[in-house]
């Protein structure tokens, strides 16, 4: 008996029992749908946080302080905050391996402009944070080193400030008001999106550290509440943050074996981080995939099981009119892989239905790839010939006398 009219038969068969083989299918595919969706949501996400890690700059290294042990005990809040633009000159000035160097301060305030308020994140730095930050502004200009000298009231905002205070009206020559210090808008800086770990990055007000110092967050003078520092390139991230730890602990008289006043952090980190969550949760994605075809393969197995009690006289004529062993195995067996098949395309199609509504729906970031619809149909397919193998053979070994009694 020929592969074509093996499988004649095998739908034939499907077909005289339709509800069941629906019912089977629909289980198939139900696990099929959800391994794709959860694929696509998986890999949406994992590229938006990789874009957005992206765009915290071009090979970046962050310096934070912390409290610094004395004694072998922490220090009082506030002791170990020593990070200053010195510092960062020194880096600049000493560190082969440093493209860059930006002191920077934050502070959330509220800001006035346009007849609204809002309030934002206030950031003070120098000319070198738009290098860093890769944040060039797309509107207007950012501001020169004789207003960062000058201590100048002026500023740059992100897009999303702009729109919450003056709507679709160019702010650029407007005025902003943080406190009692009115601040003139320069420029606007290009969109950044939602940081990697939450929050408007373009909700935002950059201006030069002394005039924030001065105006704004009174601190001690050169003081820097963070150091943002670009490696010369990816290769030199690592090599930056160890020239850094060297620089800064010889300036901060930090002996070897104490634990400095400040930690450093590289863009690898946070790259590696995501890559660990992400190695979980493809785990996870596995562990739910083989449960979902695991269920869909024990209802393929039950259906067939079922099919053969239920045909057992007809196994047992077909036998008897010389139909071999291997042929009533091969027909049951192209049963079973049919049904789980015609699940896992079916899952695939509806997966995909899924995927563009949630897309177009809710906006959530979604991205299918080919080969999970691959491994899905694939898997399957296989789950079909594991699961459908026993009752292929059961039915194979069946005595045509005794499946001929069989009412």
């Amino acid at each position: 008996m020929n592969v074509f009219v093996t499988a004649r038969m095998a739908v034939e068969g499907l077909l005289r029992a339709r509800v069941r083989s629906g019912l089977t299918v629909l289980g198939i595919l139900i696990g099929v749908t959800a391994v794709v969706v959860v694929t696509a949501l998986g890999r949406g996400a994992r590229e938006g946080v990789a874009n957005q890690i992206q765009s915290f700059g071009s090979n970046f290294v962050i310096v934070i302080p912390q409290s610094a042990q004395v004694s072998g005990a922490r220090g009082s809040q506030g002791s170990g905050l020593r990070l200053t633009e010195d510092d960062g000159r020194a880096l600049r000035r000493e560190a082969t391996s440093v493209a860059a160097v930006a002191p920077a301060l934050r502070a959330r305030s509220q800001v006035l402009g346009g007849g609204k308020n809002a309030s934002t994140n206030v950031v003070g730095s120098t000319r070198d944070f738009f290098t860093i930050r890769q944040w060039p502004v797309t509107r207007g200009t950012p501001w020169t080193d004789s207003d960062e000298r000058t201590k100048a009231r002026v500023c740059v905002i992100g897009t999303t400030l702009a729109t919450n205070l003056f709507g679709l009206t160019d702010p650029i020559g407007h005025d902003v008001r943080i406190g009692r210090h009115a601040y003139r808008i320069l420029g606007v800086l290009a969109s950044k999106g939602q940081a990697p770990f939450g929050g408007d990055q373009d909700d935002t007000l950059v201006m030069p550290i002394g005039s924030m110092r001065a105006r704004v967050m009174r601190t001690p003078p050169g003081f820097a509440g963070v150091l943002m520092v670009s490696a010369t390139s990816a290769d030199t991230s690592e090599r930056a943050a160890l020239q850094i730890d060297s620089i800064l602990r010889d300036r901060h008289r930090t002996p070897p074996g104490r634990e400095p006043d400040f930690q450093i952090h590289t863009q690898k980190e946070f790259q590696a981080l995501q890559e660990s969550i992400y190695g979980l949760l493809t785990v996870l994605l596995i562990v739910v995939a083989g449960v979902s075809l695991l269920v869909g393969g024990i209802g393929v197995m039950n259906v067939m099981l079922v099919s053969v009690t239920e045909r057992t006289r007809e196994i047992g004529l077909r036998m008897a009119i010389g139909a071999r062993s291997h042929d009533v195995e091969r027909q049951f067996l192209f049963e079973a892989v049919l049904l789980a098949t015609l699940g896992g395309v079916s899952g695939a199609v509806v997966g995909t239905l899924v995927i563009y509504g949630l897309q177009q729906g809710l906006g959530i970031p979604m991205s299918p790839s080919l080969p999970s619809y691959v491994a899905s149909i694939a898997s399957s397919s296989f789950s079909g010939v594991v699961f459908g193998y026993f009752p292929a053979r059961r039915a194979a070994h069946l005595d045509p006398i005794e499946a001929l009694r069989q009412e």
